[in-house]
């Protein structure tokens, strides 16, 4: 079970550098999607949900066809927060050393030989794991800890990763050629799995006009590393009313076939639910959303915002849902309408 930081209803925002730190999340996420803009056109969803991930401290799970952006909005935020960043391009030969780094021998100037480790491509603030689901399960479990602990464990040896860190993984829908299947318990360390369409028709052609010449853009840093790390205290630190926090936990538990409070679209179509983690990360993003948003405290509407992209990868479908086309989407449709908010409250 995942221990995240939780809060309490006596926790109130309302010192003068709490309100000041507020503001500066808001204005720095305002700031941040204008530089994203001199590259990134639209998807205004996708970019809301990867900028919540970096206030949480979580990290996502990218889906769409390929030709999306979805390297290049990564690739991007990074330059923009001027982060260090390493791209994994994950194919079925990536070895989990690929990933983590190895001991080497190294021979010094007196011929003397000695282990020395060499780190992988996983020591860096924004790692973007390229096509994770191109590469066996083995190797995608070479990413768990780091995701999990922020560290990783070489030779029996542990080696702290620089903060902030972040992982986002990119993956083309499951029904392409040459996929694998992400381990369900990889799949639940994502805090979003975040859906990315093809833009409209307007979106679509601006797109194809920028592209198509010469774009050299200049980023501003408006947030540094230090600012992100603050932030993620700060949403910790965020108060949520009991009837909230007890509607989040209500949607992730009537998810579970075996609960009884669980409508029958879950009993017929579910294999299994959403785990613990559904719910811790249901409430941080809602504080992430009301802090963003300006308010100091969180609404039904920002877990019920947040509900696709956190649940739509811990709700795992059975055969008679997948013979009939229902999608985990539609099953947390159908929590949402079955499930309702507590009548008192916020």
């Amino acid at each position: 079970m995942t221990q995240l930081s939780t809060t309490t209803n006596s926790v109130d925002l309302d010192s003068p550098d709490d309100v000041a730190l507020a503001d500066r999340m808001n204005a720095g996420k305002v700031r941040i999607i204008e530089e994203l803009r001199k590259l990134i056109i639209g998807q205004e969803k996708t970019v809301d949900q990867v900028l919540l991930t970096l206030f949480v401290g979580g990290n996502s799970l990218i889906v769409g066809v390929p030709g999306l952006a979805k390297t290049l909005l990564i690739y991007t935020l990074a330059r923009v927060l001027d982060l260090e960043f390493n791209r994994i391009q994950f194919t079925p030969d990536l070895m989990p050393s690929d990933i983590t780094g190895t001991d080497i021998i190294q021979e010094d100037a007196s011929g003397k030989r000695s282990m020395v480790f060499a780190p992988g491509p996983i020591f860096a603030n924004i790692v973007l794991a390229d096509e994770i689901n191109r590469t066996p399960p083995k190797t995608q479990s070479a990413l768990l800890e780091a995701m999990q602990e922020h560290r990783v464990t070489i030779q029996g040896r542990t080696y702290q990763l620089e903060e902030p860190f972040y992982v986002f993984a990119t993956q083309n829908p499951i029904e392409l050629e040459g996929t694998y299947p992400l381990p369900e318990a990889q799949l639940d360390r994502f805090m979003f799995h975040i859906v990315i369409e093809h833009p409209p028709e307007d979106e679509e052609f601006e797109v194809v006009r920028t592209t198509t010449r010469i774009v050299d853009p200049h980023f501003e840093r408006p947030v540094s590393g230090a600012d992100l790390i603050a932030f993620q205290r700060l949403v910790r630190r965020v108060p949520v009313a009991d009837p909230v926090m007890r509607y989040a936990l209500n949607l992730v538990r009537a998810s579970r076939p075996k609960s009884s409070t669980c409508p029958d679209s879950v009993k017929k179509w579910v294999a299994f639910g959403a785990s613990v983690r559904a719910a811790q990360y249901l409430v941080l993003g809602a504080k992430a959303r009301a802090l963003t948003s300006g308010r100091y405290h969180v609404s039904f509407e920002d877990i019920r915002a947040l509900a696709h992209p956190v649940l739509r990868h811990r709700v795992l479908t059975n055969f008679h849902a997948q013979s009939e086309g229902i999608s985990s989407d539609t099953l947390v449709d159908r929590l949402l309408e079955a499930v309702p908010a507590p009548k008192s409250g916020m």
